[in-house]
């Protein structure tokens, strides 16, 4: 039986790069982070864990299929604000009916979700 989503996994290969787009960039403050650096982890205040690493060999990329979505009070300000630092969007402003959404493309290479729910 599955109980919840443990972790999202991104594969690196940069990790002093990733660390400080997810850190800096993001604001993100670090969970755990194995001794030599390959594998670091950071908690979500809301709940849910990233995880970053160089131990799958695996290459990072904006076509691997998989995404991870981040939950953000202001999506206005934060796009405009990651713009301004050089983020790069690979899409424009997406609407739901209850959402709306923005893609953008991490130090790596790898896609993230940037989504706010709409007031109801």
């Amino acid at each position: 039986m599955l109980n919840k989503v443990a972790f999202t996994m991104y594969p690196i290969t940069d990790v002093d790069r990733a660390r400080s787009f997810y850190e800096t960039t993001l604001g993100l403050t670090i969970g755990s982070n194995a001794g030599d650096g390959r594998w670091i982890e950071y908690d979500l205040p809301g709940g849910g864990c990233l995880a970053l690493t160089t131990l799958t060999k695996a290459s990072p990329g904006s076509d691997s299929g998989g995404m991870i979505a981040f939950e953000v009070d202001d999506l206005d300000a934060l796009t405009t604000r990651l713009e301004s630092d050089g983020v790069t969007f690979v899409s424009d402003l997406i609407h739901s009916p209850v959402c709306r959404m923005r893609i953008c493309l991490d130090s790596e290479g790898n896609r993230l979700m940037l989504h706010q729910l709409k007031a109801r």
